[in-house]
């Protein structure tokens, strides 16, 4: 859990840009941001030396043009806030490698990205991002406006849901005490009957044993006055990040918060299969993968060449 000074900010010069900008103006608002960075990766800039020679500034031309249209979008949509630098960088080559080298030479805070739904778009970097980056990431989808009253964090009362909850009570505490619903998905085993128990008395077994988790889960945690309200979702279609989706589509959750699995370098590589489920296939609300800042540190080069 910490707090947020420097953000990075993935612009593609699409109509997801205002989405990307406001939500990084709603963040700066109730975090000690210093530094934000507004990037545009270009794909390829290369251009042939023949041309280079009889344009010698054209490149530079380009780049310019994009710091311009950047700067001119950012302005319609942040807001003057005091004290933070904004810092406009373009890069050439794959978006996630040159996102991933800025978070680290920048030791970034948070990486902010869009989830484009009607707009072209694979969605790989977000995925390539939450498993190699040193810090959170946040993805958000095209349209959406920022707002925090209630978040949703999946848990299985493990030490990185512990960090996932703690970084929403954080973000709650910073929006004037959102509520947090803590949701643990379970599952019947395929061998109950061997038990002699029918499926409904082994799903309150299940239950049982799960609430008693939670207390002894919630018992670590300064919830720092924060409303947290457990829930209990039985998956019986081998489908958490169904059950999951859908509890916060239910309860109106503004936030989906999960914690990344990896945390040390031999790990580092691993988020966890729900919340790449999550990263892939929800496209309603926006998700806070968080890790650790700095779990990931010194496999960049590694990662790098990937």
């Amino acid at each position: 859990m910490y707090l947020i000074k420097k953000l990075i900010v993935c612009l593609d010069q699409t109509s997801l840009d205002p989405t990307l900008i406001q939500y990084a103006a709603f963040i700066a608002k109730v975090n000690p941001i210093k530094k934000i960075y507004f990037v545009n990766v270009i794909k390829n800039l290369s251009v042939p030396k023949e041309v280079l020679d009889e344009f010698p500034n054209l490149i530079e031309s380009m780049i310019n043009e994009r710091i311009e249209a950047m700067q001119s979008e950012v302005k319609n949509y942040f807001p003057e806030i005091k004290g933070i630098s904004l810092n406009f960088v373009v890069k050439e080559g794959t978006l996630s490698k040159k996102i991933l080298k800025l978070a680290e030479e920048k030791s970034a805070d948070l990486i902010l990205i869009g989830r484009k739904i009607d707009l072209p778009g694979t969605g790989v970097a977000s995925s390539r991002l939450a498993r190699r980056a040193s810090c959170a990431l946040l993805i958000v989808p095209e349209g959406t406006k920022p707002k925090v009253s209630k978040l949703l964090v999946p848990s299985d009362f493990s030490d990185y849901s512990k960090d996932a909850l703690e970084e929403a009570i954080l973000i709650s505490k910073n929006q004037g005490k959102a509520d947090i619903v803590c949701q643990n998905v379970f599952s019947i085993p395929s061998g109950y009957h061997f038990t002699g128990k029918t499926y409904e008395e082994f799903k309150e077994i299940m239950q049982m044993h799960a609430e008693i988790n939670f207390k002894k889960f919630i018992r670590k945690i300064d919830s720092k006055g924060i409303k947290i309200t457990p829930v209990y979702t039985l998956d019986d279609d081998d489908d958490p990040v169904e059950e999951i989706v859908s509890k916060a589509l239910e309860i109106k959750a503004d936030l989906i918060v999960i914690g990344a699995k990896g945390k040390t370098a031999a790990t580092a590589l691993f988020i966890g299969s729900i919340a790449e489920r999550l990263i892939k296939f929800n496209d309603s609300l926006p998700l806070l993968v968080t890790r650790p800042k700095g779990k990931n540190a010194g496999i960049l080069d590694y990662i790098l060449e990937i």
